[in-house]
């Protein structure tokens, strides 16, 4: 499962984030079908393409019946009627949404109304947002947290975050960049001021968003997948006003592991694929296990699991909590692995395959992504060894093309 990592260089805001989701590959008919799903039925959802200095970036605007055509900005600026926080969280639960997107959405509504309950000195309950903003917020914060389980993220990381620079038009009179409510969010979050960025960069919403999907600074090696860019409403000269989004996968070629492993006599082997799952979920890059004898002559099962150093403990919580085991070794090692990258491929009919490709000493390897050949296989009726087989040909015809235009363009 990849992660992403945000990149508010330009600032972050609720509609940035969800054009950069739409712009790194989530669907438009998941958004389209957004407002209805959370009680807005006469929303309208337009998505469009941009430019946003010499960047193409995709736009997302919602209009609200009974809008005058105003941004979410300058409704804020220009006061208006409030909805609490409390009634926002209601439609919140009782939206059809999972678990994870509901609890997290609902995390953001609470951390921003304690913002803002802190700025102002009042309570929370007190806390209200103005009545289009209210639905923008309602449908930003939904938006970007379901939109990364539409793209399959398992981690969110951000690089640093522009909070721009000058002073932003609120209900409340002209206030310095940050805002008040925007500051407390961003506490504890790595920030830029300064640089291009003029004005409000960084919205209470978007720093809300970062508060509660991101995880801190992205690890220290990865390996970009694709990336998106979600257009701001300012297009100024000098920069693009836009956040880009980063779809990457860790990248360990050479670095320091931990080796964490268990001998288990009392576990049945068919509940061996359940604990795997739990290890890979809690970043793992490996898990294995074979038979070996334990105690008293007892036929055992070991399990090897190979983690970065961060992700040791996460590992050791998965092994102890979905095993029957009391105790793990843990020993730290040296890997090495060929560089890799990814491919994808298309085959008959516009079905696409992923195929890994390690730059080995006389040459690259392939090897077929194995669920993407299942899924294909059983689509096109056909053998899965096929499929793979036609997949990797694919993908070796494609890196021949690139080595030999690079060539001839290196003697050019």
């Amino acid at each position: 499962m990849p992660v992403a990592i945000l990149d508010p260089s330009a600032g972050i805001s609720g509609d940035m984030l969800l054009g950069a989701l739409i712009d790194a590959g989530a669907p438009e008919a998941w958004l389209q079908g957004l407002p209805a799903r959370l009680g807005y039925p006469g929303v309208r959802v337009e998505i469009s393409r941009v430019t946003r200095g010499a960047v193409a970036a995709t736009k997302v605007d919602f209009r609200i019946p009974g809008d005058d055509g105003r941004t979410s900005h300058q409704h804020r600026a220009t006061g208006g009627h409030g909805h609490h926080v409390a009634d926002l969280v209601t439609r919140i639960g009782r939206a059809p949404l999972s678990p994870a997107v509901r609890d997290t959405a609902t995390r953001a509504f609470q951390v921003l109304a304690a913002a803002e309950a802190r700025v102002h000195g009042t309570t929370t309950e007190a806390v209200h947002l103005h009545e289009v903003g209210a639905t923008d917020a309602v449908l930003d914060i939904v938006g970007a947290v379901e939109g990364m389980a539409e793209l399959g993220v398992s981690s969110v990381y951000s690089l640093p975050v522009a909070v721009g620079s000058g002073w932003v038009e609120a209900a409340h009179g002209t206030l310095p960049v940050p805002a008040p409510a925007t500051a407390v969010l961003l506490e504890g979050q790595d920030v830029i001021h300064g640089g291009p960025v003029t004005g409000e960069a960084t919205t209470p919403t978007g720093a809300a968003l970062l508060r509660v999907l991101s995880q801190g600074p992205p690890p220290a090696r990865w390996r970009l997948i694709r990336s998106g860019w979600g257009a701001g409403t300012r297009d100024p000269a000098g920069y693009p006003n836009a956040l880009r989004l980063l779809l990457a996968e860790p990248a360990i070629e050479a670095g320091v592991l931990e080796v964490i492993a268990t001998d288990l006599d009392d576990l049945q082997p068919e509940y061996l694929d359940p604990v795997r799952a739990a290890v890979f979920a809690a970043g793992a890059v490996e898990c294995v296990a074979w038979a070996v004898q334990g105690k008293k002559g007892r036929m055992a099962l070991r399990i090897e699991a190979l983690a970065p150093t961060d992700r040791g403990d996460a590992v050791v919580r998965a092994l102890l909590g979905h095993s029957t085991t009391a105790g793990v070794r843990r020993t730290v090692a040296m890997r090495v692995t060929l560089p890799r990258r990814e491919l994808q491929v298309e085959l008959t009919s516009g079905h696409r395959v992923r195929v890994k490709v390690w730059d080995g000493p006389e040459g690259p390897r392939w090897k077929a992504e194995f669920d993407d050949v299942l899924a294909v296989a059983e689509q096109l009726q056909r053998p899965a060894w096929l499929v793979a087989r036609d997949a990797e040909r694919r993908a070796d015809a494609m890196v021949r093309d690139h080595e030999n235009f690079s060539q001839h363009g290196d003697e050019a």
